[in-house]
């Protein structure tokens, strides 16, 4: 009887259109993309590469900072638990955001086993609920006070998402995969970004985007399309669809504060940055039928665009740690900190110094 029961959940699942558009347009999506990049093998454009800004065997010696923060949001599993593990090792102290106390428990466990040295903290968040969002803000604060450090944080990276299956509203009328996507990504930056700015070194905010944005095409983004409720008309809720507007949404959102931030003083000091991982092996799809997610993790494989969380990661990693002009830094920049409160006993001066850099 289960046996039956699953089956027709599976060919329940297949005849609808959305599986179809994940199963087509997004493969053919990815496959663009690495055609893209294999074209810019071939054909190089003007471009710069830059090495990671390793903070391995550097700290700082700020009296303000003694090591760099890291916020990584759905940091349970997956990409975010790979980064949080990869960021702990360059040595940032790495605060864990994420909807389960229990998976942060475990996740926390998991890091320390592999890296006794690893500095972290755990917060409970749900990213779909502004409520949360504004709760984990004063619980940030209040941490950083009371563990006598500096107010501020050097790297957020907008890490949690989820592929819903069935229409799920938020308490402030929200459509929870979009709320969780983009929304919260949008709020939490903005709730944080004093506390980037205020980073006596050079700061970064890193949206993990996906190559289904690719297949948005004639929408809006106006209220009604962000809040859901667009797709709410639906009698079938189009869970591809959302999904790809939130990565459209929150690869736009990266553009948008990358513009006003130039815009700023700050210019030189915050800077933005989007990266797409590519097809990585995670639990997204836990919602999907495991007979259909195995079918599609295997395909994916035999095409050789299936990747681990721990390479797929790299990406991400690449993008926290390049040193770009925005951060108008390069690797030395911490060692020359360190250079500069060596030579200035005085606490404001200091800061003025490395805020001039």
């Amino acid at each position: 009887m289960e046996v039956v029961k699953n089956l027709v959940e599976i060919i329940s699942f297949m005849c609808n259109s959305e599986f179809w558009r994940m199963a087509m347009l997004w493969t053919l999506s990815l496959i663009s993309s690495y055609m893209s990049l294999f074209y810019q093998t071939l054909f190089p454009q003007e471009s710069r590469c830059y090495p990671r800004c390793s903070l391995k065997d550097s700290t700082f010696a700020s009296p303000f900072v003694d090591r760099p923060i890291c916020i990584i949001t759905g940091a349970t599993s997956g990409l975010g638990a790979a980064a949080a593990h990869a960021l702990a090792k360059e040595g940032f102290y790495v605060v864990l955001v994420g909807r389960s106390s229990e998976f942060l428990s475990q996740a926390v466990s998991e890091i320390k086993s592999r890296n006794p040295d690893a500095y972290l903290k755990a917060f409970k968040v749900d990213l779909s609920s502004f409520e949360s969002i504004l709760e984990f803000k004063h619980s940030l604060e209040q941490w950083l006070h009371d563990s006598n450090m500096h107010p501020s944080v050097q790297l957020l990276l907008n890490n949690a998402g989820i592929l819903a299956t069935s229409r799920r509203v938020t308490s402030e009328g929200y459509d929870q995969m979009l709320a969780t996507n983009y929304i919260g990504a949008f709020c939490l930056t903005k709730v944080l970004r004093p506390l980037l700015e205020n980073s006596v070194v050079p700061s970064r905010v890193v949206n993990v985007s996906s190559f289904t944005h690719r297949n948005v095409c004639c929408r809006h983004a106006d209220t009604e399309t962000i809040s859901g409720k667009f797709f709410m008309k639906s009698k079938y809720y189009p869970y591809a669809s959302i999904y790809e507007y939130s990565k459209l949404c929150i690869l736009l959102f990266s553009y948008e504060l990358h513009r006003k931030v130039g815009l700023t003083k700050k210019s030189q000091h915050l800077s933005i940055v989007a990266a797409d991982p590519g097809a990585v092996k995670t639990n997204i799809m836990r919602e999907i039928p495991s007979f259909v997610s195995t079918m599609a993790y295997t395909a994916l494989k035999l095409l050789g665009a299936l990747q681990s969380s721990e390479t797929g990661v790299n990406a991400i990693v690449d993008a926290a740690l390049a040193p770009p002009d925005l951060w108008d830094a390069s690797c030395g920049l911490f060692e020359e900190l360190q250079e500069a409160a060596r030579r200035d006993g005085n606490r404001a001066a200091r800061t003025d110094e490395i805020r001039d850099k």
